[in-house]
């Protein structure tokens, strides 16, 4: 799971409300759960149910990492948690940083050809995880 230094998945942001919310909430260390090796946070105590009930529901594509970099290059790069979509039901999560000294957004480039980085990308991570 793509964690940052203290083992929070998504840099404490909330997995569920991804999904409720459609958007990026912080989530806090008063409402932790731990599963697989990480530590979610969330937003409410609502929020924490629903994902240890169903954590597989709940949990980001390809281990939070950007979908878009396991698609079109079979690489792990990190992602920013507030760059997101939901589709196909899978949480999906993007690079949106500087590389190379110039600012990439890899969600404009995964909305190019969607369906096709899907596959690509479901195809590519049992290879790389």
């Amino acid at each position: 799971m793509n964690k940052n230094a203290l083992g929070v998945a998504l840099d404490g942001h909330d997995v569920v409300a991804y999904f409720t919310e459609d958007r990026a909430v912080r989530g806090g260390s008063d409402l932790a759960v731990e599963h697989d090796g990480a530590t979610f946070y969330f937003s409410s105590q609502e929020n924490r149910d629903s994902f240890s009930e169903s954590p597989e529901r709940y949990k980001p594509a390809f281990d939070g990492y950007c979908a878009f970099a396991v698609a079109a290059h079979k690489a792990r790069v990190p992602s920013d948690p507030k760059t997101f979509k939901v589709y196909n039901g899978s949480l999906l999560l993007f690079f949106n940083d500087l590389h190379e000294g110039k600012p990439v957004n890899t969600k404009v480039m995964w909305n190019a050809n969607e369906q096709q980085h899907y596959l690509d990308a479901t195809r590519n991570w049992p290879s790389i995880e």
